[in-house]
């Protein structure tokens, strides 16, 4: 395997994907200003699920390559014809992350079970409150939903998963992660959002962790398909 193999391949998945549709973009196959071919269309062309090339156009949008108009399609922009790669400071795979955010998640919350403190509970039941206050005034609850995630890693005793729940979440700022939620976040999504917090909080109040972790991952989920999947 020759070096240029291995850096292609070490390349996120949606990175990879982009620089597919930019090839395509620069061999002809779809000129300045033309419209691509639907999602469902272009993923089975290249032979990848539609997440990930949602991902891949997003990031291609952040870059100048192309435009994604709302309900019209995705347009070829002339910055494609110059580009040859995304950089790599764009984060990680939204669709990975939040997967890889179940599986830590769902593990946590019933070692919080196990360890679950009045004091602790309080804590969570306050970022709750705090991002319920956040909804009605119209503000970012992106901290406060952090908040609500670390706190309940906070009652395990255990610093790394406090720190790798908190990590895993940061990762929402990236620079692909954060174009995603500019474009489909919006106040249905907290309210829902909110609804499956106060879910989590009353499994893990009851300290019962099979209900709190199937809470916790249907919890990651929805928030995946409002976010990564829609």
């Amino acid at each position: 395997m020759n070096d240029s193999t291995k850096a292609f391949e070490s390349r996120r998945l949606y990175q990879q994907i982009a620089d597919k549709v930019r090839l395509l973009i620069q061999q002809g196959d779809y000129r300045e200003g033309s419209r691509l071919p639907p999602e469902r269309d272009l993923a089975q062309q290249l032979g990848v699920s539609r997440p990930s090339l949602r991902e891949a156009l997003i990031a291609l949008e952040i870059e100048g390559s192309v435009e994604i108009r709302m309900g019209s399609g995705v347009y070829v922009c002339s910055r494609a014809l110059r580009r040859s790669a995304l950089p790599p400071s764009m984060g990680e795979s939204p669709a990975e992350l939040m997967q890889a955010r179940g599986a830590v998640e769902g593990a946590v919350i019933v070692l919080a079970c196990v360890h679950a403190t009045p004091d602790g509970l309080a804590r969570v039941q306050a970022s709750i409150d705090a991002m319920r206050a956040d909804i009605a005034a119209g503000r970012d609850v992106l901290e406060h939903d952090r908040e609500f995630h670390v706190r309940i890693a906070e009652m395990t005793g255990n610093s790394v998963l406090v720190r790798l729940v908190g990590s895993l979440f940061d990762e929402r700022r990236g620079p692909l992660a954060s174009h995603m939620r500019e474009r489909l976040e919006g106040q249905p999504t907290w309210h829902a959002a909110l609804a499956e917090h106060e879910q989590i909080y009353r499994c893990l109040a009851a300290r019962d962790p099979l209900l709190a972790e199937s809470a916790m991952r249907s919890h990651i989920r929805a928030a995946a398909d409002r976010w990564v999947m829609p």
